[in-house]
């Protein structure tokens, strides 16, 4: 088969994994997750004719591993150089492992013009098996909810896609001295962890739609963070026997208490950690708080970054 696009960029956009809504299947769904895409973090890679399979920049062993299966999986030549010219950190909660599987699943799509979906190369590299988030994200931008795992689930699907507002901003607390679970350590720390309450889930599941979107929608931040913060308390409450407490970095556990007491919302970690979030009104309050927090905890090894939320889907450049 041979490519008729001379170049192919791809972005894609890292996300904040905001908590799951049945973490063991009680109400007959497995998980269930909500979050949203960003826009300062993301993956962005290039595509180009090579006379065999070359990767440069970020990542590298990674995006090479990757593409070799999806060349094998899509059955086309591996006569492609692959720049990483930008990746989201590994390991921390942001969802680099999605973006980049999608990133170059979708590139080498339109580079060779096989006319599949961002589902189909889900598929095809084990993405969504837990969370149906990143996928969503790429997809769409904005919140993301998926509806879970059932019995004939391929990929989570899609349930609530809706835009965040312009004006809602995002601080993160990144802890340099760590990594969430993965690989491994993720799939045996949820064999590890004890059944989630039935009436927990559904609890999580009515304040998430009677209380969390109808908030979105009207723009109420503090409605929709107080849902989020409940949310984000039941599950990392669920998880601390496995990461060593609601947040799995002590030192940003502290951090975040500070911008709670700040008036800051939507309190919790995303993912596996040890990235922190919480969101507050304007850029303005979200800089003189990043200012505070770079003050205060300037002899931690924590760092701090202001971020948007994405209204809109990974961006691909076909020329």
């Amino acid at each position: 088969m041979k490519a008729q696009h001379k170049k192919v960029t791809v972005l894609a956009p890292a996300r904040l994994h905001m908590g799951f809504i049945d973490l063991s299947g009680a109400l007959g769904r497995d998980f269930g997750s909500i979050g949203i895409g960003l826009n300062e973090i993301n993956t962005r890679l290039s595509i180009t004719a090579a006379e065999s399979l070359t990767v440069t920049g970020q990542v590298t062993k990674r995006a090479e591993k990757c593409a070799r299966q999806l060349c094998q999986a899509l059955q086309v030549a591996e006569q492609v150089h692959i720049d990483i010219l930008s990746a989201i950190p590994e390991h921390i909660g942001l969802g680099s492992g999605t973006q980049l599987a999608l990133a170059i699943g979708m590139g080498l799509n339109h580079y060779y013009q096989l006319g599949l979906q961002v589902r189909d190369i889900a598929c095809l590299t084990d993405r969504g098996t837990r969370s149906g988030i990143g996928i969503g994200v790429f997809e769409k931008g904005g919140l993301i909810v998926d509806g879970g795992r059932g019995p004939l689930t391929s990929t989570p699907p899609l349930l609530v896609q809706m835009p965040v507002p312009e004006d809602w901003r995002f601080i993160l607390v990144f802890d340099q001295r760590g990594q969430g679970l993965h690989g491994e350590q993720e799939i045996n720390a949820f064999k590890q962890l004890p059944a989630f309450p039935r009436s927990a889930s559904e609890r999580l599941c009515y304040l998430l739609l009677m209380q969390a979107l109808p908030a979105l929608a009207e723009q109420d931040l503090a409605k929709f963070g107080e849902v989020i913060s409940l949310l984000q308390t039941a599950v990392g409450e669920h998880f601390a026997p496995v990461q060593g407490g609601i947040f799995t970095s002590p030192e940003v556990a502290a951090a975040m208490a500070w911008l709670q007491a700040q008036g800051a919302m939507a309190i919790g970690q995303t993912s596996w950690g040890p990235t922190g979030f919480c969101a507050v009104h304007g850029a303005e309050r979200a800089e003189a708080l990043l200012a505070q927090l770079s003050a205060d905890f300037a002899a931690t090894q924590l760092t701090f970054m202001v971020v948007t939320a994405r209204n809109q889907s990974a961006e691909i450049l076909i020329q």
